[in-house]
């Protein structure tokens, strides 16, 4: 009798467990002792042991494969740990705001780098790009990448994995996740730069003089203070091929058009190209406008930006009441040259200017997105492609750039980018 029960307990004990992923030990145990309880003697009671216990096993797997597909684990970006990067996924995944888990591991991440660094001074000095997909940081808008030094009044720095993003320059790393952020931070100490990554040296240095050409005409540029139009509780339903996870998902508006805007991340092991549909529905669920859009490649571990758009238009002036978003991926017709491009980006006023550096022999497309915050409300995205010929693209060897303006005021900016070798077209 005492086994049964001590059974029971375990069961009901891992089930629970189970949902913060930690319970599949006990789980697992519980369902050997219920194998033979009920082979010892067959009741209601041992069966649901066996029951509970089976599901507190099953949970946990189907959580490990949410977040890392069939695969062996592999180290995160997002700086969480096994189990933490689990959770997080698998609510994140169900519409729950995890995103204090990020906050409480960056702070206690803070925290020891102050006790170890002790007190420092904010750097106001243009550095290059170096290693790694690091956020780009800085008070103004920030070039450059893990490595360099940061800066609180507009320097050229970078930091640590930033928002829901990746770094800032493509490498051949794994991990790679293409992403630029805009936030302040102290500056931090220079690190070695690792074998496999790329020498800061390689790079053209000219590119923060040209790129401060370009945005001396935008220094006096007043800030806008409309209020952009956001509505990241718009309900929504839709499917992601397998291996694919939301990283955020935001809906917003302007005047003529509203859009709403999705994050992914790729993690089925392989570069992909994806292809999203949208569909604007009435209270009733009838379909109003659709939209649809394709990114060309992505490669694995990559964040991207998969954004529909409403003519407002064609829903007679006004919002949908949902969205439904379906997306697929295939194997990607172009050629991934994320690993031979550096993307840069700054803010001047109400603007960012977004430049691509090419390091390669090939002519390459650059597909940027520009994501615009007002105090964590998506306010504006605006696609960019910078060009430097007419069939836009970045010639080899070259750096060339394009501004955006945002319409509504903004505090800091997320920028996804990815990049193909562009066949076709004028040819050198």
């Amino acid at each position: 009798m005492h086994i049964i029960v001590v059974t029971v307990v375990l069961s009901i004990v891992g089930l629970f467990m189970s949902l913060a992923f930690v319970g599949i030990v006990p789980s697992f145990i519980a369902l050997i002792l219920s194998i033979y309880c009920l082979k010892q003697k067959k009741s209601i009671a041992r069966a649901r042991a066996l029951a509970l216990s089976v599901v507190g096993v099953i949970l946990p797997i189907i959580m490990y494969i949410n977040s890392y597909g069939i695969s062996a684990p592999h180290l995160r970006t997002d700086g969480l740990s096994f189990v933490a990067g689990i959770i997080y996924d698998n609510y994140s995944n169900m519409g729950l705001n995890m995103e204090w888990m990020k906050d409480n591991k960056l702070a206690a991440e803070s925290m020891g780098a102050d006790l170890a660094a002790g007190e420092g001074e904010n750097g106001d000095g243009l550095s290059g790009p170096g290693d790694g997909a690091g956020a780009n940081e800085g008070g103004s808008g920030a070039f450059g990448d893990a490595g360099a030094t940061g800066g609180t009044n507009g320097a050229f720095g970078a930091g640590a994995d930033d928002g829901p993003g990746a770094g800032g320059a493509a490498t051949d790393s794994e991990d790679a996740m293409y992403y630029v952020s805009n936030e302040g931070k102290e500056n931090k100490p220079e690190e070695p730069v690792e074998p496999n990554s790329i020498d800061a040296s390689q790079y053209n240095q000219d590119i923060f003089e040209k790129l401060e050409e370009a945005t001396n005409d935008y220094d006096k540029k007043p800030i806008s203070t409309k209020v952009g139009a956001s509505d990241d509780d718009m309900p929504s339903y839709g499917g992601l091929p397998v291996g694919t996870l939301i990283v955020a998902q935001y809906f917003r508006e302007d005047v003529h058009n509203c859009n709403p805007v999705l994050v992914l991340q790729n993690k089925t092991g392989k570069t992909c190209r994806y292809e999203g549909r949208f569909i604007a529905r009435d209270e009733d669920g009838n379909e109003l406008d659709t939209s649809e859009v394709c990114v060309e490649v992505v490669e694995n571990d990559a964040k991207f930006v998969l954004e529909g758009r409403f003519d407002k238009s064609e829903l007679g002036g006004k919002i949908p009441a949902m969205y439904e978003f379906s997306v697929t991926k295939r194997d990607p017709y172009e050629m991934d040259m994320t690993g031979d491009v550096v993307v840069y980006t700054k803010e001047k006023g109400n603007s960012v200017v977004v430049a691509a550096e090419n390091l390669s022999d090939k002519r390459v497309k650059v597909d940027a997105f520009v994501l615009f915050f007002d105090n964590n409300e998506l306010v504006d995205c605006i696609w960019l492609i910078p060009h430097n010929q007419d069939d836009v693209c970045v010639t080899p060897g070259s750096v060339a750039s394009i501004r955006g303006d945002a319409y509504y005021r903004f505090d800091r900016t997320e920028t996804y980018y990815t990049a193909y070798e562009a066949v076709g077209g004028i040819q050198d």
